[in-house]
This record gives structure tokens, C-alpha cells and sequence, in this order.
């Protein structure tokens, strides 16, 4: 049995959360591979929201095991939140949650470095979410992190605090004082209430379900462009959002990866700096982001709006191999007259390409856009055939440019409002 993957193909915000809700009942395993609390899945169905940062959107469903992965990093305090939030909605994860041993822990100390050292940057800041999640990967990637089951150790408070110690100095140097009383007094009822749950070597549970013939879906944060190797440096996160970061964060062989779901809206969102070459700042931007409701699930900020973008959709569904697209919030565009789509960016020399430049940050771009006729309103209980014949356009031209079929759209915040074409494969 393949492993699927589903990850988002823009800068994030897709409707990931959504997705993977939708998909859930067809899968036994949903498993997180990378990013932290800086993600936001929005999951909307019987007139309630629910947002989950850090926990698999599979946890409502009670057959599934939802497994938080290796290449994570893992705030346990808001960890305990969003489970005490979700054991009031009537959700018990003791039962099918698992925690990776090896994902590794962001401390109240990561956060402070990750403001102190965004707030150094001044004009030049990256628009970091604040969270400790760079800090929490630098220090993994320095070996010297400490990760969930090192919770285990008996002398896991005194690595703590040596760790913390270093991370204080280095404060110090930035003329940084980090209260950390109250912080810590959180963060270790937030250890005494992680040990319920249940960790494991999720490489190994994983490998079980496949050798089981289980169906997993490995379930991505974030999105294509904000890849740290592959994205707009450096203006990026800290992980590796693609395809191949699924293998990395889960422990997964590449011969078991199967379908790659790419998600992406039917125009595009940013949050925070960094380029954006389809951008409208202006009332096109400001409607968009109206209609779409763009505003970050877990920071609040207003998302930057703009069309949906060829050269960067392809670049991202080249470096996933994605195998199907799904479209999201078709609906916001409703109330366009006219929706364009950049097809080719002119760079300042006066070439045109379609294709990602080195220096998409330092580049002066200008899209080349081509106009559709707007379709006005998407119904619920519509096939793919039932679309108009405008929107009908939309896709087919899509789909023909990036020669990738679409096989979901989404029409509504709803789980009713997706819609699935009659070839949609789930292998």
C-alpha cells in the first residue's frame, strides 16, 4: 500500500485543513511531517470551526491513527491546549493520537529567540511567525535539540536547562531579557501532561501500516514556495515543505510514495514579506481578501491577495510530482466580472519566461496575464459538467498548462462544498 501525500503548492493558506477533513474516512493513517504551530488548519463542518496548529486533521474521525511525525517541531504547551480545547468538543485523543519520539521540542526560550532575533532584523525582518520554530530546527540541525522522548530520560530537566542556558547568552548578547519563570512553570505541567499520551517510533508504525496495507495520507504545512531550500529564500520557513519532506519527516522510503495531492487556490495569498509577483494592492486585493475571509488561522494577519500564478504552480508541481490538483475557494471569484491568470513573468531585461528566476526577491517582474470571462455563482450539487461554461474555460485552460488534471474543487468552506470529478483516483 503507497503512502499519499498532500501538501499545498502556493505560500500556504491553501485550504489544507479542509482537504485532508474531507479525505479523512478514506484513510486509516494521517500522519504530519514538518512545520510546527506556525500552521493553521481550518476545518469547518456542522456550523462549527475548528483550527488545529499542530494536531493531524485527522482526529475527529476515532478509526483513524493520527501520528505527529519525526520532522516536526512540537510546542507542548499549545499542544495541551488544542487538546483540552478538543476534549470539550467530546474528541479523546489518548486513544488514536501518536507522537513521534523523535519530532523535536520547541521550549518557551526558542520562542524568545525567534522575536529577539526578528526584531534585530528591523526593515529587514522576514515576517517570522514568532513561534521558536526557526530557533527549534537550527538547533536540530546543530545537534543539540532535545525531542519528545527525551521526556522520558530521568535527566531530562537538567539537559533542559543546559540548553536553556545557552539560549540565555545568547539573549544576553542581544540585549534580550528572557523572563522565563511563568514559562516554565508552563511548560513543565505541559511535560507532566504530554507522558499520557502515546510515543512511539513512528518510522516503525508507519512501515507496520504499510506492510498492513493500511491507506496513509501524509498530511503537509505550509506550502511549496515557502520550502527552505526551494522556495523564496529567505523568505521561507524552516522546513522542507515538498513531496520529499514526507520521506525525510516520516521515515518513508520513496518507492512507497503513491498519489501527490497539490492543493492550491483559485488565485493566490501570502502572509508576512517576501515576493509575490501576482500581488494587487489595491481594491482587487482588498476584495479578494473580503470575499476569502484572508487572515491567518494562526497569526491573525491580513493575507496579501493577487491571481493565480502559472510560472509558480508549475515549479511547484514539478517539484512535488504532483499527481492531481485540487482547487480551492473558486467561490471567491464569483463576484468577478473578469479573472486573470499570469501565464509568463516579463523580467527587467525584457525576456519573458515561465519559469522561476534564481532572484525572484532582488527582480523587477511584471505578469503577463490572460483575461476570463467571470462565472458568477458556484452551487452545491453541482458536477463537474454542471459548471458553467466560463469556469468550465478556467479549468480546462489550467489544467492544459500544467498538464496536471483537476479532480477537486472547492466551492465553500463546508465539507458539503467540494465537489470531486468522476476520475479522481485514490489508489
Amino acid at each position: 500500500m503507497s503512502v499519499h501525500v498532500l501538501l499545498g503548492l502556493q505560500w500556504g493558506d491553501e485550504g489544507k485543513g479542509k482537504v485532508v477533513d474531507f479525505l479523512a474516512p478514506r484513510f486509516d493513517v494521517i500522519a504530519r511531517f514538518q512545520g510546527g504551530p506556525n500552521a493553521g488548519h481550518t476545518l469547518k463542518f456542522g456550523g462549527n470551526e475548528h483550527v488545529l496548529h499542530q494536531i493531524p486533521a485527522g482526529i475527529f474521525h476515532s478509526h483513524i491513527q493520527n501520528i505527529i511525525g519525526s520532522g516536526m517541531v512540537l510546542d507542548i504547551c499549545v499542544f495541551k491546549k488544542e487538546i483540552e480545547e478538543l476534549k470539550k468538543k467530546g474528541v479523546d485523543c489518548t486513544q488514536n493520537l501518536f507522537l513521534s519520539k523523535k519530532a523535536h521540542l520547541i521550549l518557551p526560550s526558542h520562542q524568545a529567540l525567534d522575536e529577539a532575533r526578528e526584531k534585530a532584523k528591523g526593515k529587514n525582518k522576514i515576517g517570522s511567525t514568532k513561534k521558536g520554530i526557526g530557533p527549534t530546527y537550527q538547533d536540530k540541525i546543530g545537534r543539540q535539540g532535545l525531542r519528545v522522548g527525551d521526556i522520558l530520560d530521568p535527566n531530562f530537566e537538567s539537559r533542559y536547562r543546559a540548553l536553556v542556558d545557552r539560549h540565555c547568552q545568547i539573549l544576553q548578547d542581544l540585549g534580550v531579557s528572557f523572563e522565563k519563570e511563568q514559562k516554565e512553570k508552563e511548560f513543565f505541567e505541559a511535560v507532566a501532561f504530554v507522558r499520557q499520551f502515546q510515543f512511539t517510533d513512528s518510522e516503525y508504525l508507519i512501515s507496520d501500516a504499510i506492510q498492513s496495507q493500511k491507506k496513509i495520507l501524509a498530511e503537509g504545512a505550509q506550502g511549496s514556495l515557502l520550502d527552505v531550500d526551494f522556495g523564496s529564500y529567505p523568505f521561507v520557513t524552516s522546513s522542507n515543505t515538498i513531496a520529499t519532506g514526507a520521506c525525510t519527516g516520516l521515515g518513508v522510503a520513496p518507492k512507497y510514495i503513491g498519489e501527490v495531492f497539490g492543493i492550491f487556490k483559485a488565485y493566490c495569498t501570502r502572509v508576512g514579506r517576501g515576493p509575490f509577483p501576482t500581488e494587487e494592492d489595491n481594491e482587487i486585493g482588498q476584495k479578494l481578501r473580503e470575499i476569502g475571509n484572508e487572515f491567518g488561522a494562526t497569526t491573525g494577519r491580513e493575507r496579501r491577495c493577487g491571481w493565480l500564478d502559472l510560472p509558480a504552480l508549475k515549479y511547484a508541481i514539478m517539484l512535488n510530482g504532483v499527481t492531481q490538483l485540487f482547487m480551492m475557494k473558486a467561490d471567491v471569484l464569483s463576484d468577478f466580472e473578469e479573472v486573470k491568470v499570469c501565464t509568463h513573468y516579463e523580467l527587467s531585461d525584457g525576456t519573458k519566461t515561465d519559469r522561476m528566476p534564481f532572484d525572484l526577491n532582488a527582480s523587477e517582474i511584471k505578469p503577463i496575464y490572460k483575461t476570463f470571462k467571470g462565472w458568477g455563482e458556484l452551487e452545491v450539487g453541482y458536477s463537474f459538467e454542471d459548471f458553467p461554461s466560463a469556469f468550465q474555460e478556467y479549468l480546462s485552460f489550467i489544467e492544459e498548462e500544467v498538464q496536471t488534471p483537476i479532480t477537486i474543487v472547492s466551492i465553500g468552506p463546508d465539507r458539503t462544498q467540494t465537489i470531486e470529478k468522476g476520475e479522481f483516483v485514490l489508489a
